[in-house]
């Protein structure tokens, strides 16, 4: 059996039993690292090696949620809450409670779809939009697996589809990748080719909405970075204050690249203007960050994980002996080649790292099975995104837990791993197969 293959079924079988993903991470290093023939000692040290290359998206989700629990002093989360609490109605009406729950889903549909393109700052913008409305989202009984399966199609169809924001980056990272290995696309090409696969992420969407979670769910109403016997309560000023600071923090991340300095410059903000008191700075900051710990950590042991799984050399050993399997088949071929991309991004956590890996046996084999250039283009950028939605590891699911998970009330690996997974991962490979068939 491939390394690879185990490292990532022992990882995701360890999270699926409630093992915490950073042990789970741990292992299924140790395991890869052992059964490729490293040895116990040079798997720990490439692992160690590894850990820095997400250090600073680690302290960037830190300063966010010392952001976002700051921002809460403001006054403008219970604005919020209080706007949308008498949109949905004070004696719940079912037809009123009905459209609030689709204003809502709408609402956060498109701020993360535009975190992806029209304000790229990613999912930066969870930790601070999301918790403010768990409120309301309670008041509704609006199934939180239903909003991270939302939240999570606005962080990965976007980049699949439009050639705009981080999917300018995705579709230039696959353009040059498949020009270096013998194949020259135009970029006007890439989102027509992606047009099938990302339909396929709209049905995973749908069913989620219309089907599977439809039922209501119940969830306790916790105080969230604000003690209740310390109530904050809202002014034009410090809602004005809010709507600066936020907005510092977007520019300066858009001007600098830095999530880091972005949170910064919205903290510094709140100080000066005395929304955040000196006395209690420390307190309020040190909350945001125990809120965010968990993705910092989770991300940092990733990056150790995607760094032992490179040093073993067996990845590109599964992609060259799956081509081997594949012979004359072209239906064979093209969902091999797509379950391996689900397996490599499901380890490696990022979409982005996932298409040079498996660009230069793709393109080649994709010729050889008589694939058109826009098929080729369908299936390595289906193969790509394949498990970005599912991965422990992955900013798009890392992300929503992020803000859903704030009053402990929402499960990692149950209520967002396993529902993107099956909502979108299975639709991906089924629409990707049709694209890669059919164009």
């Amino acid at each position: 059996m491939n390394a690879v293959v185990l490292a990532v079924a022992v990882m995701l079988v360890l999270s699926l039993l409630r093992i915490h993903v950073v042990v789970a991470l741990l292992v299924g290093a140790l395991t890869g690292g052992v059964l490729a023939g490293m040895g116990l000692t040079e798997t720990i040290t490439v692992f160690t090696e590894g850990l820095g290359s997400n250090a600073v998206i680690a302290l960037s989700y830190a300063l966010l949620g010392s952001f976002a629990v700051a921002l809460s002093r403001t006054g403008l989360p219970k604005l919020m809450v209080n706007k949308a609490i008498a949109l949905v109605g004070k004696e719940g009406e079912t037809r009123k409670k009905s459209l609030s729950k689709v204003l809502i889903l709408f609402v956060i549909l498109m701020i993360s779809s535009f975190s992806q393109n029209l304000i790229p700052v990613h999912i930066a913008i969870i930790p601070i939009f999301i918790p403010p409305l768990l409120h309301v989202l309670n008041e509704l009984q609006l199934d939180r697996r239903l909003v991270a399966t939302v939240i999570t199609f606005g962080l990965i169809t976007p980049y699949m589809w439009f050639p705009v924001g981080f999917g300018g980056i995705f579709h230039e990272i696959l353009q040059t990748n498949m020009k270096d290995s013998g194949l020259t696309v135009k970029m006007d090409q890439i989102p027509t080719a992606m047009t099938i696969p990302s339909l396929g992420m709209i049905v995973g969407l749908l069913i989620a909405v219309f089907i599977t979670y439809r039922k209501p769910r119940k969830y306790e109403n916790k105080t969230i970075g604000v003690s209740s016997d310390n109530e904050v309560k809202y002014t034009t000023r410090s809602i004005i204050v809010a709507v600066i600071s936020i907005a510092a923090t977007l520019v300066v991340q858009l001007q600098t690249d830095s999530m880091i300095f972005g949170a910064l410059s919205g903290i510094i903000v709140l100080y000066f203007s005395g929304q955040l008191k000196l006395n209690a700075s420390d307190t309020i900051l040190t909350e945001g960050m125990k809120m965010m710990s968990y993705i910092g950590f989770v991300m940092i042991s990733a990056a150790g994980f995607a760094a032992v799984m490179r040093e073993t050399g067996e990845v590109e050993t599964l992609v060259k002996d799956s081509a081997a399997l594949i012979g004359n088949s072209t239906a064979l071929g093209v969902l091999l080649m797509l379950v391996i991309g689900l397996l490599v991004t499901m380890g490696i956590g990022s979409s982005f790292s996932t298409i040079p890996i498996i660009t230069t046996i793709f393109v080649p084999l994709a010729g050889e099975l008589g694939l058109s250039v826009m098929a080729t283009i369908a299936l390595i950028g289906t193969a790509a995104a394949l498990g970005d939605a599912g991965s422990p590891a992955s900013d798009s699911t890392l992300g929503p837990t992020s803000g859903l998970n704030v009053d402990n009330q929402h499960n990692h690996i149950w209520d967002t791993c396993v529902p993107t997974f099956l909502h979108y991962n299975l639709p991906l490979i089924a629409f990707g197969f049709i694209a890669a068939m059919v164009l």
